[in-house]
């Protein structure tokens, strides 16, 4: 069973090591965008709705260290993993010192990356382990599954992401937009009408009352 993660922003100039750390998140479960400069990246990151991102410091247009410093600046708290060929303590240093969350030099295995990724957003979001407990569901993040009562609960990918989503989020309303934005990528056909295939999907399988519909604004999982 695929695990279940969100929303990764990859900025990295070289296509070649952008290409494979995509490939090796999409493959664990991430949804992955991507931006190929500095500039470019900052803006994805200021104006979207990531749970993490992967920064390469050495960028056109803006260097990585000066995209962290202004989101810093600006209030934006977004996780950031800095991926980096400086891979001296000084360079680290200065990472770290520029808001990073964690620091992983070149030559990388995508592995690593992703196991960092989850930790990362495991603790930003108030969850110390990868087993996220909500009433009677429990999610196994790390494995990609699902209890009812103890009981195993076959889920999609896509109802795995969308599980995942809402228990980082307990108590707050979740719009169909930002279901849409944390499940497809841009390459998808973003449909607002297939959230509520996928709503319906979770209530039959974990329980009509898992998430709740607000109206006029969305679902909460209380």
């Amino acid at each position: 069973m695929m695990e279940a993660e969100i929303r990764i922003l990859v900025i990295e100039d070289d296509d070649e090591i952008a290409g494979r750390i995509a490939a090796g998140l999409t493959q664990a479960g991430f949804t992955v965008e991507r931006a190929d400069n500095g500039f470019d990246g900052y803006a994805m990151g200021a104006d979207d709705d990531f749970d993490a991102a992967v920064l390469d410091l050495g960028l056109p247009e803006m260097e990585g260290l000066d995209v962290l410093r202004r989101w810093r600046r600006e209030g934006h708290a977004l996780p950031v993993l800095v991926l980096s060929a400086r891979g001296t303590w000084s360079e680290k240093v200065d990472g770290l010192n520029a808001g990073a969350d964690d620091y992983i030099s070149k030559p990388f295995h995508v592995p690593e990356v992703a196991a960092r990724l989850k930790a990362l957003i495991r603790r930003t979001s108030g969850h110390a382990t990868p087993v996220l407990i909500h009433g009677r569901v429990t999610l196994d993040t790390a494995a990609g599954r699902v209890t009812l009562d103890d009981k195993p609960v076959e889920l999609t990918a896509r109802e795995l992401r969308m599980l995942n989503y809402f228990m980082h989020r307990i108590g707050r309303i979740v719009s169909q937009t930002d279901l849409v934005e944390h499940l497809y990528t841009l390459d998808d056909s973003r449909e607002s009408n297939t959230i509520e295939v996928y709503i319906s999907r979770l209530r039959r399988k974990l329980g009509p009352d898992v998430i709740k519909t607000v109206r006029g604004l969305g679902y909460r999982m209380d």
